[in-house]
């Protein structure tokens, strides 16, 4: 043992005879055992054996016996955890010499074995044994697994590739099934597959570890269903997070245009093969898939084909609230608020009352609510049950299901008829986001929302401070939040600076921020009485618009990876135009603002916004009867679109005393809904002096005079 761990070379005067050598079961690689005496007999029948080839044979089983000797003492050097130890007795063997035998005798055992089967008579000479080789290939697998115990994970990477390299020479197609029914070879070389990419990724060298993974896949090599599937995932993993692009060589590019193009696609098609796998019970379930599967879809936009997955996963994998809220999550980044808002009703329902409450489900819902003003009273109920839940001690959810319960309150008093109902909703909206704000301070978001409240309260000063707040919270790096500072100083009547503070955020903004802001940028050159300046940027937004245009014609694949930003972009392009049209309609050059305003219905023919301005168009030129039908479509399509009421109610007016109660009834009306509309009230003032009610036209004027001077060049939301 002493002489073997030190390295130095010398022979057995006997062969070992330790029960672990399994050579010593087959001395010969012609099949000739030491302890059988009936093979010697069969040496007879073959006349044409030369005596010095049967002397070179047994030598080389001597020589044998000395390398599965070292094989066997390093083995027992590496199950006692004396790596350094077992590694010197494994380089006393000669693995490089050794190989070629080993790949040869595979090659021919295996042959051997078909043989036999067939009935053949076939002789083996001068060939290692099957269980020879694998003894080998233990003691290559374990002098790699014992470097990488030192550490020394490269040079282990190399030793267990000579194990692959050997046996996928001697076998290019893959292993026959029987070849494990009586050696260790299958297992040692199914180790030495999952060993290696793991080697190659300790050492640094991920690329080598993902062209590991594939060599391990891409041919038959009988790994049972749970292993292939463990080197599947470990692949997917790797493509996922390894942060190295390693494409698909292009023996391996098989599918045509359908082959993956780059890391992430690969590891969603590994995932889907292994879910395809959970689903038949190949596999067991594994949790980490659906997880890695989920990441992978989300950073891809694939939100549709993951929640198909959460809706195909066996009864009893996810508790139903939990199921209903991961299919909410997925519906809502793909656009689908109304179904995620539908399914989270379901984790509020009476059915899941006996169950524990879902927390993020009430938060969810809260988010989903805040976005839309129709859903805002369900908000509110989805935020008072999250506060009922959040403890006091967790300050970011208690300060997320307050900000959200404000933003609701700001919602349900924009949609409110009654005056008293309208003050009690911005009340508690204020109050409820003042409270978010101190229970998370390094949230920007809550200041921002704070800020835009106070805004739409016409708080200007405190706005504007909260503006600010939240544009160092961010570092300046929000649009949102220089496009918030620039209203607010816009309803100061500075139009000067909210203007220079357009162009410094313009120069900070992503390409879809730019656009929003270049419209800013005109509507406050417009107010200025700039037109020629506010059409030279309105060209500039719809040049830039035209340049992605072309670009995502030429890459397709690009231009279906951002949708959302396709459609901002559209709807840009067209308020764009309708602003053109409202430009040229002011400096009466009716056909372009024709030309304009027909642009902009070729992009969405039924807006209410267009008809509204091709009423002005009417409205400018005196065809009244025309504008008012322009005004009737635009309010067909939407009846609360307040522009239209109040430019209805103008041209009624206009029509004769007969006509002023239905402008009343439609000015009313428009006040209602938006109690801030300085046109609504200067209309209402001419109206009640058109009826001689002068002190009441005093007031109304006075109102408008007020509201005016506070009105931003765009509304706030």
């Amino acid at each position: 043992m002493l002489c073997a761990c030190s390295g130095e070379q010398f022979k057995f005067e006997e062969p070992p005879q330790s029960p672990e050598s399994l050579a010593t079961r087959d001395f010969s690689a012609s099949g000739l055992s030491s302890r059988n005496t009936r093979d010697w007999d069969l040496a007879s029948k073959f006349e044409d054996i030369q005596v010095d080839e049967a002397e070179s044979t047994l030598k080389e089983a001597l020589s044998l016996n000395y390398e599965e000797a070292r094989a066997l003492l390093g083995r027992l050097e590496f199950q006692r955890g004396n790596y350094d130890a077992a590694l010197q007795v494994f380089q006393g063997i000669d693995i490089r010499n050794l190989t070629p035998r080993m790949a040869k005798a595979i090659v021919e055992r295996i042959r051997h074995r078909k043989s036999r089967a067939k009935g053949d008579s076939y002789v083996i000479l001068n060939v290692m044994s099957l269980h020879s080789v694998s003894l080998l290939t233990e003691a290559i697998l374990l002098k790699a697994r014992s470097l990488g115990e030192l550490g020394r994970f490269r040079e282990a990477a190399k030793e267990c590739k000579v194990i692959l390299d050997t046996v996928e020479l001697a076998l290019p197609n893959g292993m026959p099934e029987a070849i494990g029914e009586d050696c260790k070879l299958q297992e040692m070389f199914h180790k030495a597959l999952e060993l290696l990419p793991i080697l190659w990724t300790k050492a640094g060298y991920l690329e080598d570890a993902i062209t590991a993974y594939r060599r391990a896949l891409i041919k038959p090599w009988n790994l049972d269903p749970e292993r292939l599937a463990g080197v599947q995932k470990s692949l997917a993993c790797t493509l996922l997070y390894g942060g190295v692009e390693a494409s698909l060589p292009p023996q391996l590019q098989v599918w045509g245009p359908t082959t993956p193009r780059n890391n992430t696609e690969e590891a969603i098609l590994l995932l889907l093969i292994l879910m395809k796998k959970v689903a038949s019970n190949q596999i067991k379930w594994d949790p980490e898939v659906m997880d890695h599967l989920s990441y992978a879809l989300s950073v891809t936009g694939q939100f549709e084909l993951l929640a198909n997955h959460f809706e195909q996963a066996f009864p009893g994998l996810y508790r139903r609230a939990e199921r209903w809220y991961l299919l909410a999550l997925c519906y809502s980044a793909c656009g689908k608020n109304e179904e995620a808002l539908n399914l989270l009703e379901k984790v509020a329902g009476f059915s899941e009352a006996k169950n524990k409450p879902h927390f993020l489900s009430f938060l969810l819902g809260a988010k989903l609510c805040s976005l839309a003003t129709v859903h805002a009273h369900e908000g509110i109920e989805f935020s008072r049950k999250a506060i009922d839940l959040v403890s006091d001690q967790c300050e970011h959810f208690m300060g997320q299901a307050y900000k959200f319960l404000g933003i609701c309150y700001s919602g349900a008093a924009r949609a409110s008829i009654s005056e008293s109902e309208r003050t009690m909703f911005q009340r508690e909206s204020l109050n409820s986001l003042n409270y978010a704000a101190l229970n998370g301070k390094e949230d920007p978001e809550i200041m921002f929302s704070l800020g835009l409240e106070n805004a739409l309260q016409r708080n200007l000063d405190a706005a504007s401070s909260q503006a600010m707040n939240y544009s160092d919270m961010v570092a300046g790096s929000s649009a949102q939040g220089w496009k918030l500072l620039a209203l607010v100083v816009s309803a100061e009547q500075r139009f000067n600076d909210a203007e220079a503070i357009v162009d410094y955020a313009l120069d900070e903004a992503g390409r879809s921020d730019q656009l929003e802001l270049l419209r800013l940028k005109a509507v406050l050159q417009v107010a200025q009485e700039h037109p020629k300046q506010a059409i030279e940027t309105y060209r500039m937004l719809l040049a830039f618009v035209q340049a992605q245009r072309n670009a995502e014609a030429n890459n397709f694949e690009e231009g279906k990876t951002f949708d959302s930003e396709a459609i901002l972009e559209r709807n840009l392009e067209k308020e764009a135009w309708r602003d053109l049209a409202a430009i040229y309609t002011t400096l009466n050059l009716w056909p372009d603002a024709e030309i304009c305003i027909n642009k902009a219905k070729m992009i969405e023919f039924y807006s209410p916004q267009s008809w509204h301005t091709t009423g002005m168009i009417f409205e400018g030129q005196s065809k009244h009867k025309e504008a008012l039908i322009s005004f009737s479509v635009s309010l067909s399509i939407e009846p609360d679109y307040v522009p239209s009421i109040v430019s209805t109610a103008e041209v009624l007016m206009k029509f004769g005393t007969g006509s002023l109660p239905i402008a009343r009834s439609f000015l009313m009306d428009a006040l209602r809904l938006e109690p801030t509309n300085h046109d609504a009230w200067l209309n209402l003032g001419l109206l009640s002096k058109m009826e001689g009610s002068l002190q009441q036209a005093a007031e109304f004027f006075q109102a408008a005079y007020e509201l005016q001077l506070s009105a931003p060049v765009q509304s706030f939301v």
